[in-house]
């Protein structure tokens, strides 16, 4: 019974056949591209999308595009769409994203320790 609860969930949320909540955590911000998006949002508050590409180094568009796409959907990043020619996006962070703000503390001390 316990393996057909288990079946359903992602590889990465499985610990010892219990749910993990850093595997959850971790298949919601998932990509390679998602904390320094996360760090450059947090820095910067709301950004343009070229504002945004160009602060994040070494993204190309078509990857800075589906992160940002995933981490809409995850709840951890708004997009506000003005009806301007060329259309102008923005993007900030929700509160959900604000609240990963200690947690990129904390990875930005372990680099300078360990890297």
């Amino acid at each position: 019974m316990a393996n057909q609860a288990i079946k359903g969930m992602k590889k990465n949320e499985k610990f010892l056949g219990e749910p993990c909540s850093v595997g959850k955590a971790m298949g919601i911000i998932k990509g390679r591209w998602s904390f320094p998006i996360i760090r450059v949002l947090l820095m910067n508050g709301t950004l343009r999308f070229k504002e945004l590409e160009r602060s994040v180094a070494n993204i190309n568009t078509r990857m800075l595009v589906k992160e940002l796409k995933e981490m809409e959907a995850e709840g951890l990043v708004f997009r506000k769409a003005y009806a301007t020619v060329p259309p102008t996006v923005e993007y900030s962070l929700t509160e959900k994203g604000q609240a990963l703000k200690p947690v990129i503390k904390e990875i930005e001390k372990w680099a300078e320790k360990f890297l």
